[in-house]
């Protein structure tokens, strides 16, 4: 393999410039130096690796998981630039020779509205670039088992990046993005961010665990519900702490309580299972609040929000993350924490604290 050292990162549109200062941070803190490239509301960052295989060893040293802004990275070749619409595959063909061997291929635009015109073109040509590259063996049949997943990013018809994405640690949803479907009989379509939540942040082998039937929660600024529907769902037990209204249906269920009171100030009469938060507040307040709970040990885990400021919003994300892991270390606390900017987060970047965290 020669010339891997540029990182494509899929982005949410607007949010370049907190993906590119990420994964130059985290790259430096493991010796993988390079500078980023992007142009505002593209949806998708460049690091160029100082290295010729930058991009790779980058991929060996950091977990993909533990990114925030980014939805997915690829390691690519040079960007094809200027391909005859005639045959786009030959070029391909070249430089897939010289990546490693994938048995699945991921044709892929970016999560814009230019982006998004290609989507037709995006699915046939992947079908007929599979079918191709099989043929030639260049990909393995489709069951083999294989380290490595294939990507296109398709720019425009005539403009790609080709490489490759390590398959135990990078996205294995298409563009990074996993696809929900709004129940109508939620209240809010910010139900959708607490699903996506535990989809990304819950490992499958620990749901039953997490997630069962008889858990307690409690929700902080939960009107008018779309986050204590998600636990009702999960049939739970709700304490709702919002002064504003909650949905008639959801207090049918008898499973909810409504509390009128602040969540700043609320107190549990006893632990429990969950807090989830979507609080519109300052980042920095949220992150006090959390810290509150967590070392009073009123949850056992908690899912919430930290709605960013319109600038220096990574430097602020990462003021607030070093905050609640400085304190919880000095405490003493043993915990686990993730965050994710989230495809159905806007403003915001969702974590999830667990103070029961596996050994």
């Amino acid at each position: 393999m020669t010339e891997v050292n540029t990182l494509l990162l899929y982005c949410r549109s607007g949010f370049e410039k907190e993906c590119a200062a990420e994964i130059t941070t985290r790259c430096a803190e493991v010796g993988v130096y390079g500078y980023p490239q992007f142009d505002p509301e593209q949806g998708y960052v460049l690091f160029h690796c100082h290295e010729p295989d930058g991009a790779l060893t980058a991929m060996r040293k950091l977990r993909f998981r533990a990114l925030i802004f980014a939805r997915q990275w690829v390691a690519c070749m040079p960007r094809l630039d200027n391909l005859p619409s005639s045959d786009r595959i030959t070029p391909i063909r070249e430089q897939v020779a010289l990546l490693p061997k994938t048995s699945e291929l991921m044709v892929e635009v970016a999560d814009t509205t230019d982006g998004r015109e290609l989507h037709g073109f995006a699915r046939k040509f992947g079908s007929a670039l599979a079918q191709a590259l099989r043929r030639d063996n260049l990909m393995l049949p489709r069951k083999q088992r294989a380290d490595w997943r294939l990507h296109v990013f398709v720019v425009d018809g005539r403009t790609l990046w080709v490489g490759v994405a390590p398959i135990g640690n990078s996205s294995a949803w298409s563009m990074g993005v996993l696809r929900l479907k709004f129940p109508h009989q939620a209240p809010s379509r910010s139900t959708l961010k607490l699903e996506e939540a535990w989809h990304y942040f819950i490992p499958a082998r620990r749901k039953e665990q997490l997630l069962r039937g008889g858990m307690t929660a409690v929700d902080l600024g939960a009107a008018p519900g779309g986050w204590t529907w998600q636990l009702v769902n999960q049939h739970m037990f709700v304490t709702a702490v919002d002064n504003g209204p909650m949905n008639d249906d959801l207090m049918e269920s008898g499973q909810v309580e409504h509390r009128r009171e602040d969540a700043f100030t609320f107190v549990p009469s006893k632990p429990v299972d969950w807090m989830v938060c979507d609080v519109v507040d300052k980042p920095a307040r949220v992150t006090g609040l959390m810290l509150t709970w967590a070392l009073n040990g009123w949850c056992r885990n908690a899912i919430f929000n930290l709605k960013l400021p319109m600038k220096q919003r990574f430097d602020e994300v990462e003021r607030c993350l070093g905050h609640l892991r400085d304190e919880l270390a000095a405490a003493g606390i043993d915990y686990r924490l993730q965050a994710r900017h989230l495809y159905h987060d806007r403003e915001e970047i969702t974590c999830w604290l667990s103070l029961t965290p596996e050994g």
